[in-house]
């Protein structure tokens, strides 16, 4: 009885000082990570963390993959807010932003980043810039708000046919995102998802080795690709990332995204072209080129250049392509204020 007794107050101890754990390193985390920015209320309780640099007359939006914060754009939005005004943030459910109150759909989403863009004072026109998932969202913003669009970069956007509903054998991989997630958000709060996130990104790695061993090939696997990705961003960012993913609002914001991309397919299939905005569209070298009709359904002034040297990550892999491609945007935006104001 006495050892039954032992185990239960060791094992209550144990999860105290998990607790514990991570809600002091979150508290720390907000105080230490989040003086760049600012956060914003866009009606209902919820606040977006919003990120501003540079100044001049068009906005550089940025948008991210479906599960990346603005972190995704770190390097990019450095060298660009040198020559231009630049926002970037983190959308309902993710980084440092509350949580999400609706589908995370690309229609929902614009809105909310058309309200936060209008409570913080953004004023257009706006040159948007997103990144898979996010190219979605950038399409569905430019056609509710036209007017205020001078132009778009697709950075290697989510192709809808390779998705369920149009692709059901990929239900299996949505399904095994969402229960992964689910699963990561009481380890969350326990602590350990910051402890194995920290030995990954701050220190030698060798906790999050032993974790991913005891959780199989699978762990193993995700260890990888996690190295990969992060790897390709700049060192500083890491312990953010590390802020990030220890929280367990990250992972039930992950769940949300990956749950509603049946949704998001059905919304963005037939969504209508884009007409008189130019559209910049970056396909890895790695992946098949868009075809020509595919290029007419997302609009009818769309120029498709080729990342030789890309994977999925075109801003991380080639970076300067990304900023030259924003720079010739931004000339465009200013040579046509002259000729208006002229």
């Amino acid at each position: 009885m006495y050892y039954v007794l032992s185990i239960t107050g060791l094992a209550w101890a144990l999860i105290t000082a998990g607790f514990l754990y991570q809600w002091l390193g979150s508290h720390y985390d907000r105080k230490r990570f989040t003086t760049a920015g600012r956060w914003v209320e866009i009606g209902n309780g919820q606040r977006l963390y919003l990120l501003e640099k540079g100044v001049g007359e068009a906005t550089v939006l940025f948008e991210s993959g479906i599960a990346a914060t603005n972190l995704n754009w770190f390097h990019i939005q450095e060298k660009v807010s040198r020559f231009a005004s630049t926002a970037s943030y983190d959308r309902g459910g993710l980084g440092w932003s509350s949580p999400c109150r609706t589908a995370r759909t690309p229609s929902n989403i614009a809105v909310e980043l058309h309200e936060l863009l209008s409570e913080a004072g953004i004023k257009p026109p706006y040159i948007l810039v997103g990144h898979s998932f996010g190219g979605l969202v950038m399409r569905k913003f430019a056609l509710l708000y036209p007017e205020e669009i001078s132009s778009i970069i697709l950075v290697d956007p989510m192709r809808c046919e390779e998705w369920p509903p149009l692709n059901p054998t990929r239900q299996a991989e949505i399904d095994r995102g969402k229960k992964l997630s689910g699963y990561a958000i009481p380890i969350a709060r326990l602590g350990l998802a910051r402890l194995a996130v920290t030995s990954l990104l701050c220190r030698s790695g060798l906790i999050a080795e032993q974790l991913a061993s005891a959780a199989g090939t699978g762990g193993r696997h995700v260890l990888g690709r996690v190295r990969g990705e992060v790897s390709k961003m700049p060192q500083e960012v890491w312990p953010i990332v590390a802020a990030h993913w220890s929280r367990p609002s990250y992972y039930a914001g992950m769940r949300s995204h990956v749950e509603a991309v049946p949704e998001t397919v059905r919304e963005m299939q037939n969504a209508a072209p884009i007409h008189g905005i130019p559209v910049l569209l970056l396909t890895p070298g790695k992946s098949s080129p868009l075809s020509e009709d595919c290029l007419k359904r997302i609009g009818n002034n769309v120029n498709q250049v080729i990342a030789s040297e890309s994977a999925h990550w075109i801003h991380l892999d080639e970076p300067q392509l990304l900023i030259d491609s924003i720079q010739q945007m931004v000339n465009a935006a200013s040579s046509q204020e002259v000729i208006a104001v002229g």
